[in-house]
C-alpha cells in the first residue's frame, strides 16, 4: 500500500480496454495520483505532444497502453499503419522519459512478436528464434522493438524499463467491432446475432485448427500492476493463462454460451493465422507472483453478459 500511495503514475491508454482495468487496479491498490492522457489532447505519435504529455503529467512511473490494434484482418489492412504508430508512441514515449527523468517504464509487448513456428508452450528465450507470423508482423515488431529500446537504455542510462509479454486478452468492454475486433468479441457478436435471429449459419475464418491463449483482462491488469511494483529487471516476461484451446473448439463453446446451435461454416480462403499460441507463464510467477485465476468458460460468461447488457446491435 505504501509503494502506491506514493507515487504519481500516468497510464498511457488508461481509458482503453485494458487500460480502465489497469486503473481501476491501481485504485484498488491505494494509487490516487492517476494522469491518464486522452488521444484527442495528446497524439503520442508526435514528439512534441510526448513532450507535453510528460510536462503536464509530471509522472514518476509510465505505464504504456496505448496501441493501434486489431485482428487479422485489421493487421493485414494496416500493416503500415500499425507499426508506424506502435513503434513511434513507444520509441518517444521512452526517450522522453529518459530525458525527463522518471523512475520506472513500464512496455506493454505481445505475443504477436513470436516466431510463426515457436515451440508450444512459448518460452521468452524463444523470441528472437525466427521471424513472426506474418499477417501481423508488422505490430509485432514494432512492439518487440520496445524490448531492445528498454535493454539498451538500461545498459548505457541505467533507465529502468521492463517489457511484458501478454497473451490475447478479451473480457467485458472489448473492442466488438467486426472489422477491427479480435476472435472472441467477433465470434460473440457473430454467435448472438445469428441466435437472434434464427439463423442456421455462421462463418468462420481458417479451418479452426489453430490453438490460442486467452487471458481474462482483469487478471492481466492485475498482472501488470504486480509487475509495476515487484519487477525491475531487463528480461521480457510472458502473461498469459498457461493453457491453448483450438478456435473450432472455442467456437463451440461460445456457441453454447450464447444459445447459438447452428452450423460453423469455415472459409478456409481465409488465413488461419499463426499455427499455435501458448505462453510459458512461470518467469511471471517467480519473479512477482502472478498466476491466472480466471477459468476461460467463466471469463466468456462474463464478457458475454456484458455484450447482451451494453452491444449497440442487440
Amino acid at each position: 500500500m505504501s509503494f502506491w500511495s506514493v507515487k504519481r503514475i500516468a497510464v498511457t491508454g488508461g481509458a482503453g480496454f485494458l487500460g480502465s482495468f489497469v486503473v481501476e487496479e491501481l485504485r484498488r491498490t491505494g494509487c490516487s495520483d492517476i494522469f491518464v492522457p486522452r488521444s484527442r489532447d495528446y497524439d503520442l505519435v508526435d514528439n512534441d505532444a510526448v513532450k507535453r504529455f510528460y510536462r503536464d503529467a509530471r509522472p514518476e512511473i509510465v505505464i504504456h497502453l496505448a496501441a493501434k490494434v486489431g485482428g487479422i484482418g485489421a493487421n493485414r489492412e494496416n500493416p503500415a499503419k500499425f507499426f508506424y504508430h506502435n513503434l513511434m508512441m513507444g520509441t518517444q514515449l521512452i526517450e522522453q522519459g529518459r530525458l525527463f527523468g522518471i523512475e520506472k517504464f513500464v512496455a506493454i509487448g505481445t505475443v504477436c512478436g513470436y516466431p510463426k513456428f515457436t515451440p508450444v508452450p512459448f518460452r521468452e528465450e524463444d523470441l528472437w528464434n525466427g521471424y513472426p507470423e506474418e499477417t501481423n508482423a508488422p505490430y509485432g515488431l514494432a512492439k518487440k522493438m520496445l524490448l531492445v529500446q528498454s535493454q539498451a537504455y538500461r545498459e548505457q542510462y541505467r533507465f529502468n524499463g521492463i517489457f511484458l509479454l501478454p497473451t490475447n486478452l478479451y473480457g467485458p468492454g472489448d473492442n466488438f467491432d467486426l472489422h477491427t475486433s479480435h476472435v472472441i468479441p467477433a465470434l460473440i457478436r457473430k454467435c448472438l446475432a445469428a441466435a437472434r435471429n434464427g439463423q442456421g449459419q455462421i462463418e468462420c475464418w481458417g479451418d479452426g485448427t489453430p490453438t490460442r491463449e486467452f487471458l481474462y483482462v482483469e487478471d492481466c491488469a492485475e498482472a501488470v500492476v504486480l509487475a509495476t511494483e515487484r519487477y525491475n529487471g531487463s528480461e521480457p516476461v510472458n502473461i498469459g493463462a498457461g493453457f491453448e484451446i483450438s478456435i473450432k473448439d472455442l467456437v463451440e463453446m461460445i456457441g453454447e454460451l450464447t444459445g447459438f446451435d447452428g452450423r460453423i461454416a469455415w472459409n478456409a480462403a481465409k488465413p488461419n493465422g499463426q499455427p499455435r499460441r501458448c505462453l510459458d507463464t512461470r518467469r511471471a510467477e517467480e519473479l512477482f507472483g502472478f498466476r491466472a485465476k480466471t477459468d476461460l468458460r467463466e471469463g466468456l460468461r462474463r464478457t458475454i453478459a456484458w455484450y447482451r447488457e451494453n452491444g449497440k446491435d442487440l
